[in-house]
């Protein structure tokens, strides 16, 4: 993941998922579908950052949870690293 200040209000998210993750375009879309759904609803708490999410590892339907989880820590990550960086 990557992230740069945008100087907007808001964020912006940019999903690479490469074939060599996941062959299947229906694959490599789903795992785009998840990822823009969990930015959707976080969206508020990002603040004026573009994101670029690059997909390492394809996941299936059964291990969307985690999948999720780890989104969802790799972001509160950054956000603890932009933070200390900023102060």
């Amino acid at each position: 993941m990557y992230a740069r200040p945008n100087g907007l209000d808001h964020a912006r998210v940019g999903l690479v998922v490469g074939k060599k993750v996941a062959k299947r375009a229906v694959r490599r879309n789903y795992i785009k579908r998840c990822v823009r759904e969990w930015f959707r609803l976080n969206q508020q708490e990002l603040g004026g950052v573009d994101y670029v999410v690059r997909a390492k590892t394809a996941f299936a339907r059964e291990q969307r949870a985690e999948a999720v989880t780890a989104l969802s820590a790799l972001f509160a990550k950054l956000a603890r690293c932009r933070a200390s960086s900023s102060s």
